[in-house]
């Protein structure tokens, strides 16, 4: 650089008024003129060459002469030497210095004209600055394709044009008549409020639509936005559709009692999780359930994202888990040859009272059956005893108080592609209460052994329902158990569980799925290995945050199910279902359908009493406000 050249400081023009050693005396304007009548202000600064970017040698006349020249008839210049650049293969692709650009556009390229030249192809549709040449001391551009220069001057329009643009949108709105896809982009705001990103909507507003979800959700399918069947509940409640991503990695390797035998993971033949197995082996029942606790620490990444997560969300659509979809082929029973487990080895007397259960890190052999397979061949010896064993807890526990309660299942899936949903009720066999039976023994044990050894656990806990006297028959005695149970308690207190008939409890058959059942396992294996434990009041913070996660879960779960029946009642707008009377509102009926396991308000029933019989037809149904109304078939 010379005396006079001129060159770029911080984006502006600046002329070189000497050399001091390695650095530059330059001479810039800190603040323009004004139509006002304020003078500009100048000022000067040493810089390194590395501070400024050559846009002329020069020597220019000034640095007024420079900010002064005029920039008349420059874009029309440049217009036709960009239609010359592109109208040649050669030069279309390539990048352009300054100087050549101002070769093929002004002819002559002076330090006076730089900065007028400079600053206008900057601003020119035509041209793009290179800011990696910029960085590196060198000025070029390079030429954009119509596209690139439809879309910018589409930007450009509508920034100028913002305020007509929106009230036209928003007539559309009101109207429910949108330009699609180009509208969708201004409807952005409406779907964040309507998946509870955002706490207001300005195009609700505007629009006039009252600021609810449900108005928005209402918005978005009348729009075409949204499809009716989208479901909107786990974004909601802040659950991903996918999987956790934290890896496990495989499992380690440690001391393992290797126990003998086989043991049965039993599960339905769609499961893709199985995480417990049981055996009997003459002695002892044995309860093996999925290790992930060996690979998860105590507030490690993985254990605050299972934390937050609370539960495996199931779904209609699929499954969202808690712990990396990748850890099941190590972590789950009976994918494998051997299977690493956590066990509940447990002593029961001949009313299948628990009188003892020990813990151990185990490596055992699992067979998966079906619950239909294990139904059919319940009498072989290898299944017999673990039948008997859950009938005898069975009547233990009902003995004790535990409350059945029989209501319907349905099992809803979805098409992925079409989107059609398939209600099915679910059978429910002996096998499946065989299980469940099992299972609740584990959690027992478990409960009893933390207990016994001073463990800093999770409890669950019930208090007694109170019945009224003379409880009715069928769906409607059912239903109005329901209606007197107590909310369950989760806390680090042991205390009886009068639901279940059983004085201690917790979750410890699911740590691939739950979260609580996770900590129990992490804080089982801490004790079984001699290390430090999570003291009472971390573990009582723990377990009230997966907690929480886990009932927001629950609830994402139950909507999504509500929402995909109310999807298959419109897809089926002329099905008949059987329906029973269940309570009794006033003039009001309740009635259940069982093949939907679904609830409907009748009004004026005269006559109907509790479990009478009806045939209902759907006659409107509201997505957003998942509501639906029923009348006599």
């Amino acid at each position: 650089m010379n005396k006079n050249s001129l060159v770029l400081y911080k984006n502006q023009p600046a002329v070189v008024m000497d050399r001091d050693g390695d650095k530059y005396l330059i001479r810039f304007c800190t603040q323009p003129a004004t139509p006002s009548g304020k003078k500009a202000v100048y000022g000067e600064q040493k810089v390194r060459e590395k501070d400024v970017v050559l846009l002329h040698e020069g020597p220019c006349t000034s640095l007024e002469t420079v900010l002064n020249y005029s920039k008349d008839g420059i874009s029309d210049k440049l217009l036709e030497a960009y239609e010359l650049l592109m109208s040649d293969e050669s030069t279309a692709s390539e990048a352009v210095s300054l100087s050549d650009l101002a070769e093929y556009s002004v002819g002559a390229f002076n330090a006076d004209e730089a900065w007028a030249l400079f600053s206008t192809a900057s601003n020119d549709v035509h041209f793009q600055l290179s800011q990696d040449d910029l960085k590196n001391g060198a000025v070029s551009f390079t030429l954009r394709s119509a596209e690139e220069i439809e879309a910018l001057n589409k930007k450009q329009y509508e920034k100028e044009h913002e305020a007509e643009i929106r009230a036209a949108f928003i007539e559309r709105v009101k109207a429910r008549k949108l330009n699609l896809p180009d509208d969708a982009k201004f409807m952005g705001e409406v779907e964040a409020f309507a998946l509870c990103k955002t706490d207001k909507s300005r195009v609700l507003q505007e629009a006039k639509v009252p600021q609810t979800i449900e108005a928005a959700h209402k918005l978005l399918i009348d729009t075409g936005i949204w499809d009716f069947t989208k479901n909107p509940y786990p974004t909601r409640f802040g659950f991903s559709f996918d999987s956790a991503k934290e890896q496990l990695g495989a499992m380690p390797e440690e001391e393992r009692m290797t126990v003998p035998g086989v043991a049965y993971a039993i599960d339905s033949e769609h499961s893709a999780d199985p995480d417990d197995a049981v055996a009997f082996d003459g002695e002892y029942l044995w309860v093996h359930i999925a290790d992930p606790a060996a690979s998860v620490e105590p507030d490690s990444k993985i254990d605050i994202a299972a934390r937050d997560r609370g539960t495996t969300l199931y779904i209609p659509e699929g499954t969202s888990r808690m712990l990396c979809e990748s850890c099941l082929e190590d972590y789950a029973l009976g994918l494998k040859e051997d299977s690493r487990a956590l066990s509940f080895r447990i002593k029961v007397d001949q009313d299948s009272q628990i009188e003892e259960c020990e813990v151990f890190k185990t490596c055992v052999t699992v067979k998966r059956l079906t619950y239909k397979y294990a139904e059919e061949h319940k009498e072989d010896a290898e299944l017999k005893p673990l039948f008997e064993i859950a009938r005898k807890n069975r009547a233990r526990r009902e003995k004790n108080g535990a409350i059945t309660i029989q209501m319907p299942e349905v099992n809803i899936s979805v098409d992925k592609e079409s989107k059609k949903v398939t209600i099915e009720p679910e059978a429910r066999l002996e096998s499946n209460e065989m299980i469940a039976e099992l299972m609740i023994m584990a959690g027992e044990g478990a409960a009893r052994f933390a207990f016994k050894n001073q463990i800093p656990f999770m409890y669950i806990s019930q208090e007694a329902p109170e019945f009224p006297a003379n409880l009715p028959d069928g769906w409607a005695g059912q239903f109005a158990r329901i209606k007197c149970m107590r909310k369950r308690s989760v806390g680090i207190t042991p205390a009886p569980h009068a639901g279940l008939g059983v004085s201690f409890y917790s979750q410890v058959t699911s740590p691939l799925r739950r979260y609580g059942d996770l900590i129990s396992h992490e804080q089982l294996r801490a004790f079984i290995d001699g290390r430090r434990l999570i003291q009472k009041d971390d573990m009582l913070e723990r377990v009230a945050a997966g907690d929480a996660a886990s009932v927001a879960a629950k609830k994402a779960s139950r909507q999504s199910d509500t929402h995909w029946k109310l999807v298959y009642l419109l897809q089926n707008p002329d099905s008949v279902f059987e329906a029973f009377c269940i309570d009794r509102r006033g003039n009001d009926a309740l009635f259940l359908i069982p093949s939907l396991d679904m609830q409907a308000t009748l009004h004026n029933c005269d006559g109907v009493n509790l479990n009478d019989r009806a045939e209902l037809k759907v006659s409107r149904v509201d997505i957003p406000e998942q509501k639906v109304e029923f009348i006599r078939g």
